[in-house]
């Protein structure tokens, strides 16, 4: 089992949750259902699942029992089985409000998405993309926001 590429999975995966985590501590100051741990955790689990699939492609005990025809990875079918689960917890964001007919936790719910997709990124080693998507991410929920109120006053508050 080589330990090397088992601590940089690890690393990835830290990462991931610190990127996630300034994205959840956003939230977190605004009180939304999901803030700054699940961010973290939802980065993290990407970041792992993919560490480890890209891990499992160079494992001598897999690559042993399979001849190398059959050995595939579709990098797709991680990130597939990523954004299915953060599909179900984000859907648990969501809440409709009949008094008011609103909708709210959408942003949230596509706050986990992105980090879902930035915990990929690291887990793939792409680590300037995945630092490039967590400003821009900030960007949209903290500058935007911003933006919105000086120019159409304060609104009821939606995500």
């Amino acid at each position: 089992m080589d330990w090397l590429a088992q601590l940089q999975v690890i690393m990835g995966t830290g990462i991931a949750m610190v990127l996630g985590g300034m994205v959840g501590f956003e939230r977190e100051l605004k009180d939304r259902p999901a803030g700054f741990r699940t961010h973290m955790l939802v980065a993290g689990a990407a970041a792992l699942l993919v560490g480890i699939g890209l891990v499992t492609l160079h494992n001598p005990a897999v690559v042993s029992v399979l001849a190398p025809e059959q050995l595939r990875m579709d990098p797709l079918r991680l990130v597939e089985s990523v954004i299915a689960g953060v599909a179900f917890i984000g859907a648990g964001t969501i809440f409709a409000s009949r008094s008011s007919k609103a909708v709210v936790g959408i942003t949230t719910a596509s706050s986990l998405l992105m980090v879902a997709v930035i915990g990929i990124a690291t887990g793939l080693q792409y680590y300037v993309l995945a630092v490039s998507a967590t400003v821009l991410t900030l960007i949209v929920l903290s500058v935007l926001k911003w933006v919105e109120h000086r120019f159409r006053g304060p609104q009821p508050e939606s995500d």
